[in-house]
């Protein structure tokens, strides 16, 4: 039977009873994983594939320089013709080798450095922490490469002395790490910059995974100082580097290199990515009057810097010698 409509319906002001609604269950919260904190051991897992490239361009230079010596159209042979003997001074040239890949390696850390700290480009393929790590990565490498450079260095004085071995280990040892340990030709000064720039390395390329522990505001004022390290390295090759004391494309190469470098340093300084790095007008600047002068004045001369790498391309004046110097006596030669 149909009930009718009019008996079902409430009456006019009558109170009716919410229906009961099941409660839908709820969804377990699941926390959000961690972010993994970097490790050295995470970093130098990574830094695999980067080491690999790094060994394959050494390998490279160390051909070209080994074919440059044989065909006797390297700068080494005018300066220490004992050398032209490719063979007996291989070692020697792999060491070169691994230093043109250190100097290499350590543009680009600089490089991807100043692309972190100041406006990065939008066409770059990396995201900010694939790049960071790239960074890092090419960081330990250029430690490595530069350790490898100056280890192949004293391997190359001991094969060449004819004293007992432990004194032959010992010579190279204070000639190749001992700051004044080599007392001959250009390495005099050469070698203590090199050396500088090794032991300076070391420690503020793993200062990163340490930075929890001295406080990432020291950790930053002391990682700037990274730009010392590549400074050096490049100081050290044009003093050291006979291949490169006369003009030609190796000497050319390296003042090339360092165009687009000061052009990012300056970019980094006009428009760094802290605000608080930021050079606002004197007025709103939240410092001193003397921090204001400083940043000023670190801009210009950065800006200077390019204007004298671009002078210095242009008309080919960069220091090359003309003729070898007085002194080519070196340690290599005991014989």
């Amino acid at each position: 039977m149909r009930s009718n409509p009019e008996e079902t319906a409430p009456e006019p002001g009558a109170v009716t009873e919410p229906e009961e609604t099941v409660p839908e269950p709820k969804k377990p919260v699941v926390p959000a994983s961690p972010t993994p904190r970097t490790t050295l051991r995470s970093d130098l897992r990574a830094s695999l594939l980067d080491g690999a490239i790094a060994l394959l361009v050494t390998a490279a230079i160390f051909g070209v320089l080994y074919l440059r010596i044989r065909a006797k159209t390297s700068s080494t042979v005018t300066v220490m013709p004992f050398m032209a003997d490719a063979g007996a001074f291989w070692v020697y040239f792999l060491s070169q080798a691994f230093g043109w890949s250190a100097l290499l390696w350590a543009w680009g850390t600089v490089i991807l450095g100043l692309l972190l700290s100041g406006p990065r480009p939008g066409w770059l393929p990396w995201s900010g922490p694939s790049l960071e790590r790239l960074h890092r990565t090419t960081s330990l490498n250029t430690i490595a490469l530069i350790t490898a450079h100056a280890l192949l260095f004293a391997v190359e004085l001991i094969r060449h002395d004819t004293d007992a071995w432990y004194a032959r280990v010992g010579t190279a040892f204070v000639e190749a790490f001992v700051p004044g340990g080599y007392d001959s030709g250009t390495g005099r000064i050469a070698i203590p910059v090199g050396q500088a720039a090794l032991y300076l390395a070391i420690p503020l390329g793993l200062l990163f995974y340490v930075r929890h522990r001295i406080g990432p505001k020291t950790w930053r004022v002391l990682h700037r100082f990274v730009i010392a390290v590549y400074i050096l390295s490049v100081w050290h090759t044009l003093l050291y580097g006979t291949n490169v004391w006369y003009d030609g494309w190796f000497r050319t190469t390296i003042w090339l290199l360092q165009l687009p470098l000061a052009a990012l340093f300056l970019l980094r300084l006009l428009a760094p990515a802290r605000r608080s790095e930021r050079l606002r007008a004197l007025r709103d600047h939240p410092g001193s009057a003397t921090g204001w002068t400083t940043r000023l004045t670190g801009r210009v001369l950065a800006a200077g810097i390019l204007v004298a790498l671009v002078a210095v391309l242009a008309t080919g004046r960069d220091g090359g010698r003309t003729e070898p110097p007085e002194d080519t006596s070196s340690t290599h030669n005991h014989g």
